[in-house]
């Protein structure tokens, strides 16, 4: 988020210190991330130990916690831990908001910087971990398990009838009701897309593994030595493995290399596998879908958002850029004659 939440910072100073025992010197808003139920902070501690704060607002799933701590737990380096409140716990409540604690890891995310070839390796591995992870029953029987919903696709449907019938004031609104109106023909194969390819998947029984669902570049950082670490676990879901795989060489913000050159050096270390074309093509029609409803409905159903609303057109009207995802998404579709 662009925009700080509605909550001072005395107020996150005091949950901190309360929950954590935490005594802050500094607390920054770090005005990065696409989640606008999401904002993040940097903390200085009074020995000077830097932390990492993500205040999370709405529905909140404790895997987004449990999962990647225990994950951790079993040695997987490119992964950070949450940390315990001083009773255990992995968040803090505060107001509407959960507050969850992490080491500061400096560096930046695959949008600001290129990973190099063994970043692409490493991300491999840890994704390879993550998919043949022994979960016990305690801790899989809370994970969800995929549906293919169609919540985002109607969604979508909605807010394109408002688009062509309804009048807006807000600047951002009028822009995002134009540029969907001149991209509904395009916006409504993309829905069909994902819903053949949903009905089809909804008829078998494809083996589902734990994934963490949105390893987009903006959720690898790279530190300052050059090492990868996967973030953002808000999401977990048991699903095709296709689920994550659908970020390697989808156009998905990484920066350097080809999509080629991408699926060549992560699968060195994931290991060869048999790749569904069906749930391949699914998931990366269903993540565009997605984008397009989050930000409609952000963006024409609210007048939210101050300047994150700008940037939140932005990011809907890059999927359309050329040789951007949705290009690559329909060039990479192995699906013709599925259907």
């Amino acid at each position: 988020m662009l925009e700080r939440p509605d909550l001072s910072d005395e107020k996150i100073i005091a949950c901190l210190h309360d929950k954590y025992a935490l005594p802050v010197v500094q607390l920054t808003f770090l005005p990065i991330g696409a989640d606008p139920n999401s904002s993040v902070y940097r903390v200085v501690a009074a020995d000077d130990m830097v932390y990492f704060v993500k205040l999370r607002r709405g529905a909140f799933d404790e895997m987004a916690v449990t999962l990647p701590k225990w994950l951790s737990d079993q040695g997987i380096k490119q992964i950070i831990p949450p940390l315990a409140t001083t009773t255990g716990r992995l968040w803090a409540d505060l107001e509407n908001f959960k507050v969850i604690l992490y080491p500061f890891i400096e560096g930046h995310d695959g949008f600001a910087v290129a990973l190099s070839d063994d970043n692409w390796r490493d991300f491999g591995a840890a994704l390879k971990r993550l998919h043949t992870a022994s979960i016990p029953p305690s801790l899989g029987s809370r994970i969800q398990p995929e549906t293919y919903p169609p919540q985002g696709r109607e969604s979508v449907k909605r807010s394109l009838a408002l688009a062509e019938h309804d009048n807006f004031d807000d600047p951002v609104a009028i822009k995002l009701a134009a540029f969907l109106k001149t991209k509904r023909t395009e916006i409504l194969d993309l829905v069909a897309r994902a819903e053949r390819l949903a009905l089809i998947l909804q008829a078998r029984t494809p083996e589902f593994v734990v994934c963490h669902s949105d390893v987009h570049a903006g959720n690898i950082l790279i530190d300052r030595a050059g090492v990868l670490h996967i973030v953002d676990w808000d999401n977990p879901i048991w699903a095709p493995k296709e689920r994550d795989l659908m970020f390697v060489g989808g156009g998905q913000g990484f920066m350097g290399h080809t999509a080629s050159e991408e699926e060549t050096l992560f699968y060195q270390s994931y290991g060869q596998t048999q790749i569904d074309p069906v749930a391949l093509a699914y998931y990366r029609y269903e993540r565009i879908v997605q984008d397009i409803a989050i930000y409609c409905e952000q963006l024409l159903l609210t007048s939210e958002g101050g300047d994150d609303r700008e940037q939140s057109f932005g990011y809907l009207v890059s999927n359309f850029l050329p040789n951007q995802v949705l290009e690559i998404t329909y060039q990479s579709d192995q699906t013709v004659g599925i259907w």
